[in-house]
């Protein structure tokens, strides 16, 4: 299809940059589009959004299209931020990028451009839609590195019917050589990292202004007393450093790591070395979305990602309801409620859902 009017969500990176390029490349009437969806400055006082709005001008005015700012950071309070602080008063780890692309960029911002009259929203998230007879297929991005489709479970067949995603089929490299080769000023702009509203600020120091911390006894397994935590929304399974306990004279000298949290008696429970109580054999997800509407099968195995750094892993679903229990074909390390796990079938995407609960490989008895 040619000489359809198209959004692209241009965020001042080099991704949705080159995405606007192509697509107008390719005979599409484009308009650039900044979303802002978080109201303040960095610690350091600068604004960020305004230095990521000026690097789409400046693209922008290179491709020769028209750009614009949309705000959305009432609706992203309302509908993703109050989640993310409700999951960390419950002792969860949430992934408030997951929801951000379900309710905030393919839902608010998708909305915003159907009313203008565009015929799709088009991002710059690696990843590759297939539309078939019976409906639209996620794929995976031909670039494994940067494959973005665990960010993109969430979405329903009517988002991703509007959703393009033109550099999907392209490897990092080669986008940062398009954008150089058209004198893009953010050609070498370093990727975003963390939380989307958070970036690289320190987040401990972020949390701490929103939820009171509360502190309490770093426990071992054995109920040993062997110090003091600032409130246990701060930790999550897995984490080794910023413990503050280093140094312990008894043990054997492994690092320690956070197996568990209780949060009756505001414990942070910690090991040394990764032991058994680290791992978990399965997990129960209450609230599980199907790419397709449906779940492939009430019971079948494939592949899944309990967080986005993570290689496929081998697991049995079966669907209750809702929801699913996954087994995992080996005990896995550190997965933790409140994350998504994201199923899989070769590169296609299924669908997922947050964690609610996981069985352990051994039991925590403090």
């Amino acid at each position: 299809m040619q000489g359809g009017h198209i959004v692209v969500g241009m965020s001042g990176g080099v991704d949705s940059a080159v995405a606007a390029f192509l697509l107008r490349q390719q005979g599409f009437d484009v308009v650039g589009v900044f979303m802002k969806n978080w109201e303040e400055e960095a610690e350091d006082g600068v604004c960020t959004a305004a230095e990521d709005y000026e690097d789409v001008r400046r693209v922008s005015d290179a491709i020769g299209i028209p750009y614009y700012t949309v705000n959305f950071a009432r609706e992203y309070r309302e509908r993703v931020f109050s989640y993310f602080l409700a999951e960390y008063r419950a002792g969860r780890t949430p992934n408030p990028d997951v929801l951000c692309n379900c309710e905030i960029k393919f839902r608010a911002f998708l909305d915003f451009a159907l009313r203008t009259g565009a015929s799709a929203l088009a991002t710059g998230h690696y990843a590759q839609l297939r539309k078939e007879g019976d409906g639209v297929r996620l794929l995976r991005a031909a670039d494994g590195n940067k494959d973005q489709t665990y960010f993109l479970a969430g979405l329903t067949q009517a988002q991703l019917q509007n959703a393009v995603f033109p550099i999907g089929g392209l490897h990092k490299d080669e986008v940062r050589r398009i954008a150089r080769g058209q004198g893009f000023a953010n050609a070498e702009k370093k990727d975003s990292t963390g939380v989307c509203f958070i970036g690289e600020r320190n987040f401990k120091r972020f949390l701490m202004q929103y939820l009171p911390a509360q502190a309490g006894d770093i426990v071992t397994e054995k109920g040993r007393v062997i110090g003091r935590h600032d409130g246990l929304m701060y930790y999550t399974l897995g984490q080794r450093r910023g413990l503050g306990i280093g140094g312990q004279a008894e043990g054997t000298g492994e690092s320690f790591f956070v197996i568990g949290k209780d949060l009756q008696r505001n414990l942070l429970i910690v090991q040394q070395g990764e032991h058994e109580e680290l791992f978990s054999l399965s997990l129960d997800a209450d609230r599980v979305h199907w790419i397709a509407g449906r779940a492939p099968a009430r019971e079948f195995s494939c592949t899944a990602k309990f967080r986005y750094r993570q290689s496929d892993r081998p697991v049995t679903v079966t669907v209750d309801g809702e929801g699913a229990h996954v087994r995992f074909f080996a005990p896995e390390r550190a997965v933790t409620p409140g994350q998504w796990v994201v199923f899989y079938d070769g590169a296609l995407c299924l669908g997922g859902g947050p964690i609610d609960r996981t069985e352990p490989q051994k039991a925590i008895c403090v």
